[in-house]
């Protein structure tokens, strides 16, 4: 099953996409995400709705050097345990929303990777039963600005921009498996990124298991679960797009606005 967010006649709802139509879906009962008990009975033309980020996250926790690929490519070597970083919310788009170039930077960089949406609140789970609070997956970009990357010394500034986490466009319920999904970037319509998820460092229920160790788990909260080799600069004017098997396309445009600032 495919969920979505979405807007129609100015009014944020829920619903499950089939084909080209999108079913809105009335809230249940429960605590967990998407606690959908029946269609409303209106259907709707996907053309005639905006599809949001399928989630609405109080935080986006990624993983740094979690593909061997990149782990290669940057000459790093393999953690021995999950590098996490937070996003804040406030970066959080939807599919074919703009990614917004900051003044501050001068180099913008794209990062395909799978999302894991969290469906239920998650606290200390084995690795076991990590799945349990996952509602699906989803596709991401962790948009950084690789120039204050290293000049911050941490990664949260050059991570945090608003815009810088485009998901979407649904959250594909339906895998079984997370370790085997075909991902690839494509920018301006060329692949840049290829790779299996089996090339993953830590895989899913792993990266569960460490995160929820440490802090609670929220309904709608998103994991990153890292990105693969092939990593570049976006540009104003390009469009990015993420694919991943089984769940969908992620495209939006990047543009320069704003006010210059000096830092």
């Amino acid at each position: 099953m495919k969920l979505v967010r979405f807007k129609a006649d100015n009014k944020i709802c829920s619903g499950r996409l089939e084909g080209d139509t999108v079913i809105e879906l009335t809230p249940g009962k429960g605590e967990g995400l998407f606690a959908l008990n029946r269609e409303t009975g209106r259907r709707l033309p996907l053309g005639d709705v905006k599809l949001l980020a399928p989630c609405a996250p109080s935080k986006v926790i990624c993983l740094g050097l979690n593909y061997r690929s990149h782990a290669k490519e940057v000459k790093l070597e393999l953690p021995c345990k999950p590098m996490i970083f937070l996003k804040p919310s406030t970066a959080v788009i939807g599919p074919e929303e703009t990614i917004i170039y900051p003044p501050q930077s001068r180099r913008v960089d794209y990062e395909a990777e799978l999302g894991v949406v969290v469906g239920r609140k998650a606290y200390r789970l084995n690795r076991s039963k990590a799945l349990d609070c996952v509602i699906g997956f989803t596709c991401a970009n962790d948009v950084t600005a690789r120039d204050k990357q290293p000049a911050q010394g941490q990664w949260t500034y050059a991570k945090g921009f608003d815009t810088f986490c485009p998901l979407g466009p649904v959250i594909e319920t339906d895998i079984d498996n997370p370790e085997s999904l075909k991902l690839q970037g494509l920018l301006n319509g060329r692949v840049v990124q290829e790779i299996s998820t089996a090339d993953h460092v830590f895989p899913v229920r792993e990266i569960i298991e460490f995160i929820t160790g440490c802090m609670t788990l929220l309904p709608g909260d998103v994991i990153l679960t890292g990105t693969p080799a092939g990593i570049g600069a976006m540009e104003p004017g390009d469009r990015f797009e993420v694919v991943i098997d089984k769940i969908g396309r992620l495209a939006n445009p990047v543009k320069k606005t704003g006010r210059k600032f000096s830092n």
